[in-house]
């Protein structure tokens, strides 16, 4: 099995595959790309992600895009990590991952470039409005200390990192519960290296 070949930059969403590929604890290679002509839009990459976008994955010959896929699919091809849910965690593992690539990304992107749904239009965006997005996620994490429950699964990395990040930019509003699950994820070895290493390159990519 080959190492997993990592594309990213250090401000953007690969770090989310970046906490991840740590989490597994496997072998991996890191290319650090620019954002522009040169890097992310360059025709070497494109070949690799048409989209140009960050995080990508190559591994065994096939690429794997989009940072919640990313999260799943190294679940599964590293299940020595125990990352992959139980039977019984199934449910909200896969329920909050596509919560957060669903509902959370677009409430919270839509909020952030000022975009609000007319009232009787609000069933159309498919999460209703940010307010009812962000109490359903709170509630969640209100009386569980993982996604899962008690126990840490790829579903923290994707749906940490949206909370994490969120709370940082302040794109998501700050409550107890948030800024809890939040202070459990960013103590772990895994985030705080990758953050270190993340936050070290970022010096490296002036355009950042």
């Amino acid at each position: 099995m080959s190492q997993v070949q990592l594309y990213t930059n250090p401000m953007s969403r690969g770090q989310i595959a970046h906490w991840m590929l740590e989490e597994i604890a496997q072998p991996y290679n890191t290319h650090w790309i620019e954002w522009g002509k040169n890097g992310n839009r360059s025709p070497t990459f494109l070949e690799i992600n048409p989209m140009g976008k960050l995080p990508t994955i190559v591994h065994n010959g096939k690429v794997v895009t989009e940072a919640a896929a990313i999260c799943l699919y190294l679940a599964d091809v590293f299940p020595k990590a125990n990352l992959m849910p139980t039977p019984s965690e199934r449910a909200d593992y896969y329920r909050w991952t596509l919560f957060a690539a669903g509902p959370l990304e677009h409430a919270v992107t839509n909020k952030a470039i000022g975009f609000v749904a007319p009232k009787e239009k609000e069933g159309m965006l498919g999460y209703g409005t940010f307010e009812r997005t962000l109490e359903t996620l709170s509630n969640h994490l209100k009386s569980n200390e993982f996604v899962c429950g008690k126990r840490f699964t790829a579903a923290d990395v994707y749906v940490g990192s949206a909370v994490i990040w969120g709370l940082l930019f302040k794109s998501i509003p700050e409550n107890l519960s948030l800024m809890s699950y939040r202070d459990r994820l960013t103590s772990r070895q895994a985030h705080r290296k990758i953050t270190e290493i993340n936050n070290a390159k970022n010096n490296l990519f002036p355009g950042n």
